[in-house]
């Protein structure tokens, strides 16, 4: 098959930049049904943890959580740091939809605005343009990145926290519903850093779920053994990451990614990225996908990721629409 320009340019960089991949209309739907949501969610009825990036808070609050375990497949809330009173619930003088960080990690499972978009012509056509074969989509996540509050997401990996075997096929579509810029915290990527192993794994706990060890944490992270640079930033901000110079990301490789609402960026599983905080009083919306390739291809997801869906459920196919596309493509061919 012809290699595309995208695919091209996605091969070289590890990250690609669409513009206009979904309407604003799209953007604008997601956005409201997401109101919607957390609406219809009492926060009294659920302990919602803090959700955290950088490694110390990571464990703290994800290592310990049964709502964060269960959150693979249902629609759960994860508030932001500061957001909780002593009692880990939410805050009475804050409201929810200002306190929230992220919504996840099954709307593409129990939703159907945003198992929709999901699921669309437009995605699949992409990730089959890609050269995924049997995508399967395991997590989806709505993330806020609050005026003023929204914190920094520390340099990673995507496919330390959705590993498959035996080869990584992690590919994360991050589409964006707000203007995303250096002023409210857009995307940071370096290229070709897709070329690197990956660094570390998030991976459930032996001595937790194996040697029912009750007071060790669920979810740990593990060293890959891997020498490289990327290693000193791994789970933290580079050195002289604070904006508004940002000297620090500019010197290690890092591009910033600004978008507009109904952008795409498409991001490696293995690629260098992160965000800064949101310090201004602007909205920074997105909707991101997660897909791997399925059993079809050969690859297994790792019974060691945090993310399971229960009774041993399978993810959400995107095959058909991939068989589809290339059955079109024949026709049109002959």
């Amino acid at each position: 098959a012809t290699t595309t320009p995208r695919r091209a340019a996605f091969e070289r960089d590890g990250f690609l930049l669409l513009r206009g991949f979904a309407s604003r209309e799209e953007c604008a739907g997601m956005k409201q049904r997401m109101q919607d949501l957390i609406a219809q969610w009492d926060p009294e009825k659920t302990l919602a943890p803090v959700f955290a990036t950088d490694e110390k808070e990571q464990l703290k609050h994800q290592a310990s959580s049964d709502y964060f375990l269960d959150s693979a497949d249902r629609i759960h809330f994860f508030l932001e740091a500061g957001a909780t009173g002593e009692d880990g619930k939410l805050k009475k003088d804050l409201p929810k939809a200002s306190a929230l960080n992220k919504v996840g990690h099954g709307l593409h499972v129990e939703d159907e605005t945003f198992k929709a978009y999901s699921h669309s012509d437009k995605v699949t056509s992409l990730v089959s343009d890609l050269g995924w074969r049997d995508p399967v989509l395991p997590q989806s996540m709505y993330i806020f990145k609050q005026p003023k509050i929204g914190g920094e997401v520390t340099s990673h990996q995507d496919s330390s926290f959705l590993h498959t075997t035996p080869r990584p096929t992690c590919l994360g579509l991050w589409l964006s519903l707000d203007h995303a810029t250096l002023e409210n915290g857009c995307l940071w990527a370096r290229p070709g850093s897709h070329l690197e192993p990956i660094r570390r794994l998030f991976v459930r706990n032996p001595e937790h779920f194996e040697k029912r060890d009750e007071k060790s944490p669920k979810m740990v992270f593990e060293g890959c053994g891997t020498d490289v640079k990327a290693n000193e930033w791994e789970g933290k901000m580079p050195v002289g990451w604070e904006p508004p110079t940002s000297e620090g990301l500019y010197e290690r490789g890092f591009k910033p990614v600004e978008c507009e609402p109904g952008d795409l960026v498409v991001i490696h599983g293995q690629v260098d990225h992160l965000s800064l905080p949101n310090t201004s009083p602007k909205h920074r919306e997105t909707y991101q996908l997660h897909l791997i390739e399925g059993p079809g291809e050969g690859v297994m997801w790792s019974p060691r990721n945090w993310l399971q869906y229960p009774d041993k459920k399978e993810f959400p196919s995107l095959r058909n629409g991939v068989e589809e596309r290339k059955r079109k493509a024949s026709e049109i061919s002959s």
